[in-house]
């Protein structure tokens, strides 16, 4: 084995650029100093395909017009054998128990595509070229509709080009998080006792459960001064409560990812009180404002050190977090990153929502996460989902 010592902590993101993860030429302590046990547990990514601003400022654009069709559109875009992680969810995500979270709207992608453009399609869908192709597999996950089961899109007259954008960002995502994967593995190989090589690019570039989430974090209602997280229940005039209490409120909503890599995009936030959302025009985005209005809103992590650290990624990056799949994976050289998002304060001028998107890249049901148990990835997400879905 090749000792790697780990790095003093770093309080903001480790930087790499997609040159130098294309070129393999990302050093050992730099990866340890993004992923390591004393790390904040994110990399961020710059340097990205030219199309990704584009893709990203449209697919974000689409979750405030998702989030703004009718009632009865959006329960047709519903899935509740899928546990609601498949297609459009509100209301259904535990945020701690007996709390339900209703300040955000998500709507989840099955990324099967990425391998064959016929998953996670409906049955009306252009058939595989090989009969059968999937009959067994599916077969054997019963019961696993969240991972399986097909994709819902918005209608083309509600939402133009919904669909396209989507899997475009979401393939480039999934592409930078192969060579990301790649970096991991030249180090877990030398780090990690038994470790396969070439394991964790072999689960995210193949993987058929790799899941995307486009979030929505609705406006503040100032008359119930609920924040858009839906977790702080303090009146927005500030009576009886301090930042403190509302720091401790958010933290019983703070969880850890279940995947390997989770793919970040920057957050948009939009004012939707000046902005039209009924019948988007895709060749006119949504204003975008330069930043939040309240400094206090975006993606916090609790540091290895118990900080509580905000991460701001910018517009022209991706961030990329660990999960406890990889945290498995490495026998615990890189850890998985607790962390929650807090959404703009009622106090904030306008109506501002908050728009991203995640991607969790994560093993096929099947794969071995913990070897020394036994465990599957499926076996393992089986407890996650039904601790997380109201």
């Amino acid at each position: 084995m090749c000792p790697v010592k780990d790095p003093a902590p770093a309080l903001s993101p480790v930087t790499v650029s997609l040159q130098d993860l294309r070129a393999g030429g990302i050093p050992f302590p730099t990866l340890v100093s993004a992923f390591g046990p004393t790390s904040l547990g994110i990399l961020l990514v710059r340097d990205l395909p030219p199309q990704f601003p584009t893709l990203r400022t449209h697919v974000l654009s689409n979750a405030s017009h998702l989030a703004h069709l009718s009632a009865r559109k959006l329960e047709h875009l519903t899935n509740a054998q899928a546990k609601y992680l498949v297609g459009w969810s509100h209301g259904k995500e535990t945020l701690r128990p007996g709390v339900v979270d209703q300040g955000k709207g998500s709507y989840y992608v099955n990324c099967g595509f990425y391998q064959d453009k016929n998953r996670n399609t409906t049955a009306e869908a252009e058939p595989s070229s090989v009969p059968g192709k999937h009959d067994d597999e599916e077969k054997q996950w019963e019961g696993f509709e969240e991972y399986t089961a097909p994709n819902i899109w918005p209608d083309e007259e509600d939402i133009a080009g919904f669909r396209e954008s989507a899997e475009e960002l979401i393939s480039l995502i999934i592409d930078v998080a192969v060579l990301v994967a790649q970096a991991c593995d030249r180090y877990a190989v030398k780090a990690v006792e038994g470790y396969e090589d070439g394991y964790l690019e072999r689960v995210v570039k193949t993987s058929t459960t790799t899941k995307a989430r486009l979030l929505h974090y609705f406006p503040a209602k100032e008359k119930e001064g609920v924040g858009t997280n839906g977790d702080v229940k303090c009146s927005s005039r500030r009576d009886n409560c301090n930042r403190k209490d509302v720091d401790e409120d958010d933290w019983c909503a703070t969880h850890l990812d279940h995947g390997c890599l989770t793919g970040l995009t920057s957050a948009m936030f939009v004012d939707e009180s000046t902005t039209s959302l009924t019948n988007p025009d895709p060749s006119k985005p949504i204003d975008e404002l330069p930043g939040s209005p309240d400094p206090s809103s975006g993606l916090y992590i609790r540091s290895r050190g118990g900080q509580t650290i905000k991460i701001n990624i910018p517009r022209d990056c991706l961030a990329f977090q660990t999960g406890e799949a990889l945290e498995l994976i490495t026998q615990g050289k890189f850890k998985a990153v607790p962390h929650f998002v807090r959404g703009v304060s009622a106090d904030a001028a306008g109506s501002i929502a908050r728009n991203t998107m995640a991607v969790f890249t994560q093993p096929n049901l099947g794969e071995l996460v913990d070897r020394e148990r036994g465990i599957t990835f499926g076996e393992f997400a089986r407890g996650v989902v039904s601790k997380n879905t109201a």
